[in-house]
């Protein structure tokens, strides 16, 4: 009865009464019926059975057999669902096409008011913006209703979120030939925001440029607006900005854009060794460091892993690839291609490749407690054998095939702070992926926080940001 109950109160949510939801659920564990059984079976008044049946006969969600006695028969579940989900999704279209009707008309009629806000709209305001989404949607808007221009100042890190964010608005303003400039700190990863950026907007149609100091954080739209971070440690993704359009503090600002954009070095004139930079990388982790990678190309991310490996192969430890973009054999073909004998590390047990079905998800579920498990006897094993430690890396992109961000998120925290098994891990991120998930940006700080540094790696290019130290 209880569980009955439940199922009515659900499908009221897909727009059903609640006569109309009981005795329709009520049909469904009767089978073929009559009205009187029904209303026995749901205890409702037989009245009520007979005003609601052809309700349901309308929606197509019951079904009326001729006969005597006259009796019923209810659409399976599934389909029921399907049908009110369509009743539904029909509803909600026609009352936005209602609402873009009633827009239109609302516009005609109020041309005079628009013009007489006018003048009001052109006075100096200041805004103090706080909340994330608030922030975030003003941000949207503003990119893609410039004209001219948008110039952003912030560090490398929210730069590289600010792109993550706002590149689809930023590829609508593009398209009416926005100038699009960013000043942010010099990386290591030289290349990492102008080729993600190339993905959305066009090549050589924006400027990138690297200073050795930021002292301000701001975004400037057509030169008359400003988005202006309240305080030093705040960034435009935590929200707490000011806006304002006051010509005065709107070219003050613009003015400090200009100079400390003439003093940068475009990222193009700077020159990167990335074999160097990455062998200095590999060289500072040791047991227990817990890196996130994020990269955009299989080449970018096979140059920096089996280098990752390599080193650790060469110090007598061995190494554990898990793979879930590509499959065993594709990794090995690369790592080969690469310059790594496969075969030889392969015979000797310094290096196991595994699919992700066979460490992460598990018939279909994911177990921190047994991935532990798992991660504290392949450790075991590696010192058992000779090994003079254990170095893993985990391709996560599975984790979104299969609707587990949350669960990922968790078990990235326990790794670097509940866990503790002296091996070095590099869990991999393909950006395009997480770019297209929703909430990237709240997805990729969660991330970011877990680990206790992170790696960006560029096709042909290999780079590192420190967030903080592990």
């Amino acid at each position: 009865m209880e569980e009955r109950e439940d199922s009515v109160r659900m499908l009221s949510e897909f727009g059903l009464t609640y006569y109309e939801a009981k005795v329709y659920i009520t049909a469904i564990q009767t089978g073929v019926t009559t009205a009187s059984k029904i209303a026995k079976q749901a205890n409702i008044r037989r009245e009520e059975v007979y005003r609601t049946i052809p309700k349901l006969e309308k929606l197509g969600l019951i079904e009326r057999i001729l006969g005597r006695p006259v009796t019923v028969k209810a659409l399976p579940l599934h389909e029921g669902l399907d049908v009110l989900y369509e009743m539904k999704e029909e509803e909600s279209s026609n009352e936005l096409r209602k609402l873009i009707a009633r827009k239109k008309d609302f516009l005609k009629k109020s041309i005079q008011i628009t013009q007489n806000l006018t003048t009001n709209e052109e006075q100096s305001h200041f805004v103090l913006i706080s909340e994330k989404d608030v922030l975030s949607r003003k941000v949207a808007s503003s990119i893609t209703h410039t004209r001219k221009s948008v110039d952003f100042v912030d560090s490398f890190e929210n730069a590289f979120r600010f792109i993550l964010s706002h590149g689809k608005d930023l590829g609508i303003a593009k398209k009416k030939n926005v100038d699009i400039r960013i000043l942010t700190e010099c990386p290591e990863e030289i290349g990492l925001l102008p080729e993600y950026l190339k993905k959305q907007i066009p090549r050589n149609s924006f400027m990138v440029r690297y200073s050795e100091r930021i002292p301000s954080r701001y975004i400037l739209f057509d030169g008359n607006q400003a988005l202006i971070t309240t305080s030093a440690g705040n960034t435009f993704s935590d929200g707490k900005c000011l806006w304002t359009n006051d010509p005065s503090l709107v070219g003050i600002v613009q003015r400090d854009f200009e100079e400390q954009f003439r003093d940068s070095l475009d990222w193009r004139d700077l020159s990167v060794a990335p074999p160097q930079k990455l062998i200095r990388i590999l060289n500072k982790m040791k047991p227990r460091d817990h890196v996130i990678l994020f990269y955009d190309s299989l080449k970018s991310k096979h140059n920096t892993l089996f280098a990752y490996f390599e080193d650790g192969l060469n110090r007598g430890e061995a190494a554990i690839y898990v793979c879930s973009e590509e499959s065993p054999d594709e990794i090995r073909n690369a790592m080969t291609n690469y310059g790594l004998d496969v075969n030889e590390y392969e015979k000797r047990g310094a290096l196991q490749i595994f699919d992700y079905k066979d460490i992460y998800i598990k018939d279909g579920e994911f177990k921190i407690d047994d991935l532990t498990a798992t991660w504290n006897k392949l450790y075991d094993d590696a010192l058992s054998r000779g090994f003079k430690g254990l170095r893993v890396t985990g391709e996560t992109s599975c984790f979104f095939k299969h609707n587990l961000v949350q669960d990922l998120i968790e078990y990235e925290k326990a790794l670097h702070s509940v866990i503790d098994i002296p091996m070095t891990a590099i869990c991999a991120y393909n950006a395009d992926i997480l770019s297209d998930i929703e909430k990237p940006i709240e997805i990729y700080s969660e991330l970011v926080r877990a680990h206790g540094k992170v790696l960006f790696t560029g096709e042909d290019k290999i780079g590192k940001i420190e967030i903080r130290a592990s």
